[in-house]
């Protein structure tokens, strides 16, 4: 690949391609934005009818959002808090590795988001990478740029969130869905909330939105196949990658015995459709900056993850 410079390429990088894309998928990538919207915000509905009344989450609330949209109209709007933050964070993430391709010169499509009627109202957001990857540095870039743009956006969203949150004694026990708590949230409670324990701790729907922001950073930064953990990893470990991938898949099962079944699907569907790794030709090694990225990195995962995301 034909090196940038940088000004051009921060140039590139920062500028949208639209003569390139067709009327056709701009109008794609907008459906798909807007009926992602849709699903958030009727999540949105039940999480602001929850928090207001100060109830725990019931399965059947979801599937009578229509009902309660009909009885408490206001709460249409007021379920935008979630959905606007959690596609802003997932916007955030993606756009994070669509700078970075463009700034190498790499052939990537908008993001494109996924609208899902599911308790969280979405299965993500991706972007099609459509020309190869040719050294460790840009791959190393386009893999953290994603995670580092998602977690600076979503922290302040949490905090502001946690903020708005407030004591229910036993509300997090008590619903048909209880949530992990990962680290950083954890962190952000003692910060206002010093002495209460996580379960009498009911989440504004702006927390819960950035709860779902640090389920999508712990998964996409787990070290194996295409994932961007995956991509960080063969950055360091070249032809490493395909064993230790296999190995971190394979410590995904005991983790759906002990604590979370869902873990025995991620396992599945890593093992089936994410495994296989693009080969890169390049043996340099990644400087002492990036070195330092990684670590930043795997600190974000510790963060981020926790062993029981829904039960």
């Amino acid at each position: 690949m034909v090196p940038l410079s940088s000004n051009y390429a921060l140039r590139a990088a920062f500028t949208f391609p639209r003569d390139t894309i067709s009327t056709a998928r701009w109008a794609l990538h907008w459906l798909l934005l807007g009926l992602t919207l849709c699903t958030t915000t009727l999540v949105g509905v039940v999480l602001t009818d929850s928090f207001q009344t100060s109830q725990p989450l019931r399965f059947e609330q979801y599937f009578n959002v229509f009902v309660t949209l009909h009885d408490k109209p206001r709460l249409l709007v007021d379920g935008l808090a979630f959905s606007i933050t959690l596609l802003t964070i997932l916007l955030a993430h993606e756009l994070g590795h669509y700078f970075a391709c463009r700034y190498y010169g790499i052939d990537a499509s908008l993001p494109y988001f996924l609208p899902c009627p599911s308790p969280i109202g979405t299965l993500g957001a991706f972007i099609r990478i459509r020309s190869p990857i040719y050294t460790r540095q840009a791959l190393f870039d386009v893999g953290i740029a994603g995670p580092l743009a998602g977690f600076a956006v979503l922290v302040p969203f949490l905090m502001l969130g946690i903020r708005l949150s407030k004591v229910a004694p036993g509300v997090g026990e008590g619903g048909d869905m209880i949530f992990g708590v990962p680290a950083i949230q954890r962190m952000a409670e003692w910060l206002v909330f010093p002495h209460v324990r996580p379960e009498n701790i009911l989440l504004h729907p702006v927390a819960r939105a950035a709860w779902v922001g640090t389920l999508a950073t712990a998964l996409n930064l787990l070290p194996i196949g295409q994932l961007d953990g995956g991509h960080i990893l063969y950055a360091f470990a070249g032809r490493w990658h395909k064993l230790l991938s296999r190995v971190f898949v394979v410590a995904l099962l005991p983790l759906g015995y002990f604590y979370s079944p869902s873990w025995w699907v991620w396992a599945a569907l890593l093992f089936f459709f994410a495994l296989r790794h693009p080969v890169i030709f390049d043996a340099t090694k990644l400087d002492k900056n990036r070195a330092a990225l990684g670590l930043a990195a795997l600190v974000i995962f510790l963060l981020t993850f926790t062993l029981a995301p829904i039960r």
